[in-house]
């Protein structure tokens, strides 16, 4: 596991001057198929890095591209959210970049996913037809023009939580759109669950967290399991050979 350093990549293709990420890598000598992973709003932090870890437990070579290495959640949050709604800009260039450099790596088979989760969610859905064998999206936002924008898209495993009052009837927004594209998709609404619930602890500023709490928006140690293990057997179904 170590942090890596994209900056060359990213700035030759116009994206974030010090892209950065965190490399988790599978046990054995490879090659292994791999993940871009995209965190939440809050960041690459302990909580996404320990998702990475994972991802490569069970045989994936995971890189968690850090959205904010340009200035930070306080810098970038906007501007990357602006991206995700626009559909366009530095935050899907670095997507990109870690895609390709991924697929490249000696250690990749070539078979690459992407997975993220909140902010991230949206944007695994944004990408999801930008060359990615599998997506796996979770408690993301849905991009306007759904159906344009999922066109083409590779098949998508999707979880959200029936708790979570930011997201309200998106699950099955999503599920029509892709049935109606003919994508392969599996979509499950959660009904224990409420936004972030696939965490292991509170994330967030401390000062935030018993609001959060209030909202619904945290772990649930009931539902996480069940939607791991589609997690992870979409994407062997997948990736692996």
């Amino acid at each position: 596991m170590t942090n890596i350093d994209l900056s060359a990549e990213s700035t030759a293709r116009g994206g974030s001057q010090n892209l950065g990420g965190y490399l988790a890598t599978p046990p054995g000598p490879g090659p292994f198929p791999a993940v871009v992973m995209i965190h939440e709003a809050f960041g690459l932090n302990d909580q996404i890095r320990r998702h990475a870890d994972r991802l490569a437990r069970a045989g994936y070579l995971t890189l968690a591209v850090d959205l904010f290495t340009d200035g930070g959640a306080r810098r970038c949050l906007v501007s990357t959210m602006q991206s995700m709604v626009k559909g366009s800009g530095r935050a899907l260039t670095d997507i990109a970049t870690a895609r390709t450099w991924l697929a490249g790596s000696p250690l990749s088979t070539g078979k690459t996913g992407v997975i993220g989760f909140c902010m991230g969610g949206g944007f695994a859905l944004l990408v999801a037809r930008d060359g990615f064998d599998a997506a796996s999206v979770n408690y993301g936002r849905l991009p306007g023009e759904l159906e344009e924008a999922l066109r083409g898209a590779c098949p998508i495993v999707a979880n959200f939580g029936g708790r979570d009052t930011t997201l309200k009837g998106a699950a099955a927004t999503l599920e029509t759109a892709l049935t109606s594209l003919g994508i392969e998709h599996s979509v499950k609404e959660f009904p224990t669950a409420g936004h972030a619930f696939l965490n292991d602890t509170d994330a967030g500023p401390a000062l935030l967290r018993p609001l959060m709490r209030v909202m619904g928006i945290g772990p649930d140690p009931a539902a996480s399991p069940e939607a791991w293990q589609r997690i992870e057997d979409h994407f062997a179904r997948h990736l692996k050979d």
